[in-house]
């Protein structure tokens, strides 16, 4: 991605943004991006006299990337306690995630437009590849991206009709779903043509075209069909998750990069994982069950009912506390402790600010919500988390480059902590424009379809209102037999046949009727 974008001034942390994406689509953990891209782009990025604030900024904050896209631990943790499907957290969060992710892209290019010293561009003999007639190959590569977005939109536009027929839905295609598969067809035929091109050698792709699609296609690939079986409803997302597993490992073998030392890592760190996770959550749940157990859930509800602005005064006193909480201690504590004080809360109010807004829409819209405010927590000094994850893996000393063999300055932990500030900033930004359109989150959540309250009442009235000449005709007795009180002609009772002990379900619907009208003025 450097090679692609560093001819570009700022190329370099538009790559780190992109690619720290695709590793929080891929892993969904911070750490690991973090510290991948503090490895592998910080070296370069101070070697090529980028500015330190940006470079540390730009590396921090695509790494909290994971905590907003899709399949984040975050999104999981919090459709949990929300009480909602871990899909629709996923298809709620995938558009804001996405712009979130061109929000940061526009910061670097306005930073490369009005601060250009600040984000260089690639020096000519740090791009490694060229074509035999001196060209960079960025032509070639253009036309494989123009190919692949034909084929992914041409699908877009017959997705919903073939999907509806093979899988025979009443609804019509969501539209993170018809995203998601057109990116699939697109990812394939780029690494199909790829391939043809290597095999038959046809020199149709450049080096640098070739190269780019062999590296990220594999991955990108994955994580559509992994996202696309959940939203497809093929897969749950404990079933698409452990596809993922079985996929990463099958790249991993195939680029030779798998070892008996590295699953046993892996191993070792889920375990550890998993068992953090289970003790915070069966703390939580003691905790949650005493304060239960005081009222202080009636308590805590009637504090936020009777706040000044009603739901829109809820929403910004809760992100204000997440906000805060988020400086001193991890998303699993305010997702376990705090959540669960809220959700009552915010299903019981935020229904009524958006009209037509279903209870687990606005459900799914406030797990979001909190998800994006939860990215500030890795940012925010001062236990940002994704800041010591940098500052574990930055140059703590002076050092001497390998390649140009200069003498590169230590990165400081405040020059750290400069760079996240810009990006929190941006993150509050998409933080108010979620709360100000629900609709980015929850536009392809379909409506409840059901009758209401008044609805089912007039339903039963028309029942207990019926003529008797269109009740239903009581069986006939058979030859020779005569006729008992409970096959006497319905015609006999303009009221209808008092109902039988065989038939509850009728009884208890009439009484209800009869309640109703007595009820009436």
């Amino acid at each position: 991605m450097g090679q692609v974008f560093g001819p570009l001034r700022g190329g370099l942390a538009i790559a780190v943004i992109l690619v720290g994406a695709l590793l929080a689509a891929t892993t969904g953990v911070v750490a690991a991006a973090v510290i991948s891209m503090g490895l592998i782009s910080l070296p370069i990025m101070l070697r090529y006299g980028y500015s330190r604030v940006v470079a540390t900024g730009a590396i921090t904050a695509s790494g909290t990337l994971a905590q907003a896209i899709p399949p984040s631990l975050v999104l999981i943790v919090l459709a949990d306690q929300l009480g909602r499907s871990v899909g629709d957290m996923y298809a709620g969060a995938l558009l804001p995630g996405l712009m979130l992710v061109g929000v940061y892209l526009l910061f670097v290019v306005l930073v490369a437009i009005f601060k250009p010293a600040m984000v260089p561009a690639l020096p000519e003999e740090a791009r490694i590849y060229r074509e035999p007639n001196g060209s960079s190959g960025h032509r070639s590569l253009l036309v494989l991206v123009i190919i692949c977005a034909v084929v992914g939109y041409t699908w877009s536009q017959v997705h919903d009709g073939l999907m509806t027929k093979w899988l025979e839905r009443p609804l019509p295609s969501a539209k993170d779903e018809i995203v998601i598969m057109s990116m699939t067809l697109a990812s394939i035929t780029g690494l199909v043509l790829a391939i043809i091109n290597r095999v038959t050698k046809m020199a149709l792709l450049s080096r640098l075209a070739e190269q780019v699609t062999f590296v990220l296609m594999p991955p990108l690939i994955l994580i559509f069909l992994v996202l696309g079986t959940i939203f497809l409803g093929i897969a749950t997302p404990t079933e698409g998750g452990a596809m993922g597993a079985m996929g990463a490992l099958i790249l991993a073998k195939g680029k030779r990069r798998l070892s008996m030392s590295i699953m046993t890592q892996a191993l070792e760190n889920t375990a550890k994982l998993a068992t953090f996770v289970l003790f915070i959550l069966i703390g939580s749940t003691v905790f949650s069950f005493t304060f239960n157990a005081a009222d202080g859930h009636i308590w805590v509800e009637h504090l936020f009912t009777n706040m000044p602005g009603g739901g829109w005064g809820f929403l910004v006193v809760v992100n204000l506390l997440v906000f805060f909480l988020g400086m001193f201690i991890d998303f699993f504590e305010i997702a376990f402790i705090v959540v669960p004080l809220l959700a009552p809360v915010a299903e019981k109010i935020l229904p009524g600010l958006v009209p037509g807004m279903t209870p687990d829409a606005a459900m799914i819209w406030f797990g979001v919500m909190i998800a994006m405010n939860l990215q500030t927590s890795f940012l925010t000094p001062p236990f940002g988390f994704a800041l010591f994850y940098l500052r574990s893996v930055a140059a703590k000393s002076s050092y001497k480059d390998r390649i140009t063999g200069e003498t590169i300055k230590a990165v400081t932990t405040t020059e750290i902590y400069k760079g996240s500030v810009a990006f929190i900033g941006m993150l509050l930004i998409m933080l108010v424009v979620i709360i100000t359109f629900p609709k980015l989150v929850v536009g392809d959540l379909s409506a409840e379809k059901g009758l209401s309250d008044s609805a089912v009442m007039e339903q039963l009235q028309m029942l207990d209102e019926r003529p008797a000449d269109e009740a239903e005709e009581p069986a006939a007795p058979a030859d020779g037999m005569p006729a008992t009180e409970g096959t006497a002609p319905a015609a006999s009772d303009p009221q209808g046949a008092a109902p039988t002990e065989d038939d509850p379900m009728k009884a208890m619907l009439e009484a209800v009727a009869k309640d109703a009208k007595k009820g009436k003025p």
